[in-house]
């Protein structure tokens, strides 16, 4: 680990005032990926600027029926609250099918939208990697790409985004607020990330030293319902090999869907939005017929390498599982 300093921001002016961003500063909330990649010297700050006094801890239901979470509201606490488990139960599944618990009590919502890539590629330090350091290669092509991305891939990179609750986000068409030295924003959550194309070191749409303040979410339509399918190597603190956030409002008559979104996880470079499979089920009925073609279409643009192809499976069936489940009715989302 290399020498840095610290600095502790009241509020999210002075956060941004004190932020360097020519100077490799970061914004430290819980620390449990930042801290990680410092340890490992695949992030070098100058300065860690502690944002966590600076009052973006609560979650606000709003006037009609959405919610307002800050930036710094931990995940334990946003998947507790009972209007997340009540109108928004893919994102309290998704946050409870993420890390540990301990884990949970540390991460905050701000972070995990910017969390990093798990690829071992970028995080040992030794090998090329285009999002360590441009220009270099990418190891994960003709790697051992088990766990890499299949969707959104480029040449320059495949590394998956590892987010769970960004899956959810995705298919909630959430929208994030952000302040920085330019003003406020308010970011459609589906720009808020890049894919990798030749700069996959640029993850996202933030400006230099711009801050994450909060994430909002729109009141859901009556009868609205959705649900947060995982599959991975074993139950628990594992990451996705392939997962999907799935929303549905049903029509009043005929057993059919009114609306459908869709998002998967596990095998992408981004939170990955189908919405070309969401427009195939718009209309139809449920049945095991329609599920399967809505998942073919979802896949047919993957790309994948020597040893992820079962994920073009693996992403098909967990897609049939997750619509079959709430179409059948609103699953319960587990306790904490």
């Amino acid at each position: 680990m290399r020498a840095f300093t610290y600095s502790r921001a009241n509020d999210a002016s002075t956060a941004v005032a004190q932020h360097d961003a020519s100077s490799g500063d970061a914004y430290l909330a819980g620390g449990t990926t930042l801290i990680d990649l410092v340890k490992l010297d695949v992030v070098r700050p100058r300065q860690l600027v502690d944002i966590n006094r600076i009052g973006l801890d609560r979650i606000e239901v709003l006037p009609d029926g959405g919610l307002h979470v800050g930036a710094l509201v931990r995940n334990s606490d946003l998947a507790r609250h009972p209007v997340v488990r009540e109108r928004f139960p893919v994102l309290a599944e998704a946050i409870l099918s993420g890390a540990s618990s301990q884990l949970r009590n540390r991460a905050t919502t701000g972070g995990n939208l910017l969390q990093r890539t798990r690829c071992p590629y970028f995080r040992d330090n030794v090998s090329p990697c285009n999002k360590r350091e441009p220009g270099t290669g990418c190891a994960a092509l003709d790697g051992h790409n088990r766990g890499h991305a299949i969707l959104g891939v480029s040449d320059s990179c495949i590394a998956t985004h590892p987010s769970d609750m960004a899956v959810a986000l995705a298919v909630l068409d959430a929208h994030v607020l952000t302040h920085g030295p330019e003003g406020e924003r308010r970011i459609p959550f589906a720009d808020f990330h890049l894919l990798p194309g030749d700069t996959p070191h640029r993850e996202s749409i933030l400006y230099p030293g711009e801050l994450i303040t909060a994430v909002v979410l729109a009141a859901p339509p009556a009868g609205a319902r959705s649900w947060y399918v995982k599959l991975r190597d074993r139950e628990s603190y594992a990451f996705a090999l392939a997962s999907a956030a799935v929303w549905i409002v049903p029509a009043e008559t005929g057993g059919r869907f009114r609306e459908v979104r869709i998002a998967l996880g596990g095998v992408a470079t981004k939170p990955w939005r189908v919405r070309e499979a969401e427009a195939l089920l718009a209309g139809g009925t449920p049945d095991e017929a329609n599920l399967r073609a809505a998942a073919e279409t979802a896949l047919r643009v993957a790309q994948p390498r020597r040893h992820n192809a079962f994920k073009v499976e693996l992403a098909k069936r967990v897609i049939v599982r997750a619509l079959s489940l709430v179409a059948a009715g609103q699953p319960t989302v587990r306790q904490t």
